[in-house]
C-alpha cells in the first residue's frame, strides 16, 4: 500500500472519529437541556399549584 493511500485512510478514520464524536456530543448536550427544562417547568407548575385556592 502507498503511503499516501495509508495517509488517507489514516485521516478518513481521524475526521469519522471526530464527527462521531460532535455527534454523540450534541445528541447527549440536547438530552440533557430537554431533561433541565422539564425539571424547571415542573418546579415553576408545582410552585403555582400551591397557590391557588
Amino acid at each position: 500500500m502507498p503511503k499516501t493511500m495509508l495517509a488517507f485512510v489514516c485521516l478518513s478514520a481521524l475526521l469519522l472519529s471526530s464527527c462521531g464524536n460532535t455527534a454523540w456530543g450534541l445528541k447527549r448536550d440536547g438530552q440533557e437541556a430537554s431533561h433541565a427544562m422539564d425539571d424547571a417547568s415542573h418546579r415553576v407548575l408545582s410552585a403555582g399549584a400551591g397557590r391557588r385556592p
